[in-house]
């Protein structure tokens, strides 16, 4: 049983984000929630009240009698409820007094003040909501794109946890066949054909793997897809981020080797969230920190999964190609390389044909050339057009995608246990072995879930939640 925290405690918190607005929430869960509320509230007797219903009253405080606000207070009964406490979500008026006056009156009538994440919690601790449930209500509130909210949802409604739910119960039946012979063992009796559960082993190890390599998809589209800006120096790369970002992020100089580090920052087109990454101007330098910029250049287009390679359109056609020669190989396989012809204003047509004839022989066949003028800020909706069609990410619907690092490290651990069970199988090992394999791929699988979780892992998922969730 996982330490709940005092979960007896009535406790209560502002919902709603800090600052002022035209309302605020102030949320109560616990066994006592109605007789503490009742001390200070002055409507409808709560005892009477039905579960999801609103009401008009007063906030009233008992020491001196005076009003502190109007509400309308909504009842939630257990086991109804996010928490599956009786819960009370009192909607007053937005000012920042109102709403602090308001808790410490809550906690002199006996609440106590929630910690972070602490609804959320119980919620888990109650049975309504699994731990990847759990974890995806805060990633619903951090969303900040359409594909990031629509997987957070997804999550929050338990998709991942059916799936879940359907390999623990196939790798349950795995291990009571296996230690079934194993109580058999001196009959020689086999009560699976070795060939069918390899078939079923592998059948598990590929949802497991499946689960395990969406988590590169699912983690840029959580933290932002990452599109590395790179060129040589002074083609315009931090003037293009700026437009981009709206926001004078970069520095913009005439000077060479200006930008030394890596600046990154998130914008949201068409839905999907990107993380764009400037870097170092590409050239020989003799200065060593500006080296160590190139260096982290070529590590960050490495990682990237879009690179815009922002070519400076006055520079001389025989120098493109051996900045090819630099760029091209480090471009991860799989991943999106768009070249971008910067300052096309200042090129006749000959120029900039030449320049496109230049790239086509260079470039991987399909590679999209975009034209632009960063400074005079044209053809960037191209550019724009460019970058979301780069953005090949499926649909949160279509299949379950992993966006959580502690969810991608728990379905390694068992993509490993289960690969181990495989080998075992193949080569005739004795049953018991193989049993201990697929109860580790199970315990790593419950971890996920919250079936199997150490308090201190609770406390340091649950400690990272807004305080009211």
């Amino acid at each position: 049983m996982i330490d709940t925290l005092n979960n007896e405690d009535t406790i209560c918190a502002i919902s709603t984000p800090a600052g002022m607005g035209g309302i605020a929430v102030i949320r109560v869960s616990g066994a006592d929630a109605l007789t503490t509320v009742s001390r200070c509230w002055h409507g409808a007797a709560l005892s009477g009240m039905k579960s999801h219903t609103a009401h008009l009253g007063r906030i009233i405080d008992p020491a001196d009698g005076s009003l502190l606000d109007e509400v309308v207070l909504t009842l939630f009964r257990t086991p109804h409820s996010f928490t599956g406490e009786d819960v009370i979500e009192i909607s007053c008026h937005g000012s920042r007094w109102i709403q602090q006056e308001l808790v410490n009156l809550l906690i002199r009538c006996g609440c106590r003040a929630a910690t972070g994440g602490e609804f959320t919690r119980r919620a888990f601790s109650n049975g309504r909501l699994d731990l990847s449930q759990a974890e995806a209500v805060a990633d619903v509130i951090a969303s900040s794109s359409r594909a990031s909210h629509r997987i957070a949802m997804s999550q929050m409604r338990g998709d991942f946890s059916r799936e879940l739910s359907n390999l623990r119960e196939q790798l349950l039946h795995f291990v009571s066949l296996m230690e079934l012979e194993l109580d058999f063992s001196e009959e020689e009796v086999e009560f699976a054909d070795r060939s069918h559960l390899i078939a079923l082993a592998e059948q598990i190890h590929g949802v497991v793997k499946r689960l395990t390599e969406s988590f590169a998809v699912g983690n840029a589209i959580k933290n932002g897809l990452p599109v590395a800006i790179v060129g040589e120096t002074n083609a315009g790369k931090s003037t293009l981020l700026n437009y981009l970002l709206h926001d004078d992020r970069a520095l913009v100089s005439d000077i060479h080797g200006t930008t030394r580090d890596v600046i990154e920052d998130t914008i949201t087109l068409g839905g999907t969230l990107y993380r764009f990454i400037d870097t170092a101007g590409i050239r020989d330098t003799a200065d060593r920190i500006e080296a160590m910029g190139i260096e982290r250049t070529f590590s960050k287009m490495s990682q990237a999964q879009i690179v815009l390679w922002v070519i400076d359109g006055t520079t001389p056609v025989t120098a493109i190609e051996p900045l090819a020669a630099r760029i091209l190989p480090i471009v991860a396989p799989g991943n999106h390389l768009i070249a971008v012809i910067n300052k096309a204003d200042l090129l006749t047509e000959a120029q900039h044909s030449a320049l496109r004839q230049t790239l086509t022989t260079l470039l991987p066949t399909g590679t999209p050339t975009v034209s632009i003028s960063a400074r005079e800020r044209t053809n960037l909706d191209e550019l724009q057009a460019a970058l979301q069609a780069a953005a090949t990410l499926p649909e949160a619907d279509d299949a379950v995608i992993v966006t959580n690092a502690r969810h991608y490290q728990a379905l390694t651990h068992a993509g490993e246990a289960i690969v181990r069970a495989i080998d075992g199988l193949r080569q005739g090992i004795s049953g018991d072995f193989v049993s201990q394999d697929i109860r580790e791929c199970m315990h790593y699988l419950g971890e996920i879930t919250g079936e199997i979780t150490p308090t201190h892992i609770l406390t340091t998922i649950f400690q990272h939640f807004c305080i009211g969730k």
